[in-house]
């Protein structure tokens, strides 16, 4: 508490500071991903595999990801946030070292999950840190802006870092990447955060844990699996039965446990509630459109690895900076209109990406991936604000785990089912339209959401 306070009043170069090693820990986590996502290709024709494996290395992450955020939240809450921060940070660094020497695809789909874990202990952990760090709430909203635009660039730097490294020195170089920033965090963070109170007598809650994994899991590999394997086979029925049965399992576990993974109460929270929902909604299309996009321009386009990055470029450059202007107007004015704008502005950008016949670089493509670009970095602060405010300082852990959890839920459904899309179709850009459109309506769901769905008056979050 008192280096709580001395980081507050000193201010001068410390709080900023520590803002950006926080917001470095998941510009590590996020250059990864995008960078990933252009590597597919290559990381296929060296290791072997098609789209199922592919499918893994993408969701291998994602599904160990959203699996155990709910208990690194929790974690963060009952050990402390930033001795969970610091080993999460720790094991990311070395899988990614590891990655980078991976001997086969299932090597590499192993790798792929231990990122996943260490990125679900760090990321929690850090929002809980941030939170601390800037107690008053209209600061608060800037720096969560700071630090989605760090993410942000993290975001624009990967697709465009990732193809041309896999073009000039081969795919294992992508994730060397995330070594200088993780040492960098490291040392930053355990200098200077602070130790934000610990909820007295909390869980873990091994019940709830396994129904999330077992959940998660089982219906992510029926969506991957699904169409190689037949819809109606087997293993395919049993894997949405046990999704099914986990899911129900959970709510069970949750309702009866004394300190539950995720505290039903809070999901009676308009906020919170729908703050899960539009988190979904956002990364089903982020992550859906950074898995087709490369891969049709690839597959289908013959563009190279570096020209497929650089195609993302006017959808990635607005998360780099407008989350910054979204955070001082989220402090103003509340969640609610920037979250709807930004919902508003992807589902037209996604539109027009439909209709533009998937042509690189054509002005309507352009156009459809700067709109998105905003609409996304619009979105992402404002929800991640109004669920924070939302809830109470020693459940921020929770709640951010939780949010995070749905968003990486979220982005393995968005790569499982728009892979699920393009195999439908024997024409390519056929695949990838009906991918679009399908993101587009799920985009424009999520406006009434932030109007209707968020509880509370115009200052929501």
């Amino acid at each position: 508490m008192e280096q709580t306070l001395r980081l507050t009043k000193e201010g001068g170069t410390k709080r900023p500071l520590l803002l950006f090693g926080l917001s470095l820990g998941y510009f590590m986590v996020l250059l990864d991903t995008t960078a990933v996502s252009v590597a597919l290709p290559a990381i296929g024709a060296d290791l072997g595999g098609g789209m199922q494996d592919l499918q893994w290395v993408a969701n291998a992450y994602t599904i160990a990801f959203a699996g155990l955020l709910l208990s690194m939240g929790a974690l963060a809450d009952r050990l402390g946030a930033k001795r969970v921060y610091l080993g999460g940070l720790a094991l990311f660094a070395a899988a990614s070292a590891l990655s980078a020497a991976a001997p086969g695809i299932g090597g590499l789909i192993a790798l792929r999950a231990a990122l996943g874990i260490g990125g679900a202990a760090l990321l929690p952990a850090s929002l809980t840190l941030l939170a601390q760090a800037y107690p008053d709430k209209a600061a608060r909203a800037r720096a969560m802006g700071f630090w989605a635009a760090a993410t942000g660039v993290a975001m624009a730097a990967g697709p465009v870092a990732g193809g041309l490294l896999v073009d000039a020195a081969g795919w294992r170089t992508i994730f060397l990447l995330n070594v200088p920033p993780a040492v960098f965090s490291l040392i930053v963070t355990n200098r200077l955060a602070g130790n934000p109170p610990r909820a007295a007598g909390r869980g873990l809650d091994p019940a709830g844990q396994l129904a999330a994994v077992a959940a998660i899991a089982s219906l992510s590999y029926a969506l991957m699996q699904g169409d190689a394997d037949g819809w109606r086979s087997p293993r395919i029925v049993a894997a949405f039965a046990v999704a099914a049965a986990s899911v129900a399992g959970f709510a069970i576990a949750e309702a009866r446990v004394r300190t539950p993974l995720l505290p039903l109460r809070l999901l009676r929270k308009p906020a919170v509630a729908g703050g899960l929902a539009a988190g979904m909604a956002i990364n089903v299309a982020l992550s859906g459109l950074l898995f087709a996009l490369p891969y049709y321009g690839q597959r289908a386009g013959g563009l190279s690895a570096r020209d497929a990055g650089l195609a993302l470029l006017p959808m990635m450059l607005p998360l780099a900076f407008n989350p910054i202007l979204t955070g001082r107007i989220v402090g103003r004015i509340g969640a609610k209109l920037p979250m709807a704008a930004g919902f508003a502005l992807a589902a037209a950008g996604t539109l027009l990406l439909a209709l533009a016949d998937a042509q690189a670089g054509s002005a309507l493509a352009i156009a459809g991936l700067l709109l998105t670009g905003f609409g996304v970095s619009f979105a992402i602060p404002s929800v991640m604000t109004a669920v924070i405010a939302a809830v109470a300082p020693e459940e921020t852990g929770t709640a951010s785990g939780a949010l995070n959890a749905a968003r990486q839920l979220g982005a393995t459904f968005g790569v499982a089912l728009v892979a699920l899309v393009l195999s439908r179709y024997a024409e390519p850009e056929a695949g990838l339209r009906a991918s679009l459109l399908g993101m587009a309506v799920l985009l424009l769901g999520g406006v009434p959401v932030a109007l209707f769905g968020m509880g509370g008056g115009r200052r929501s979050g």
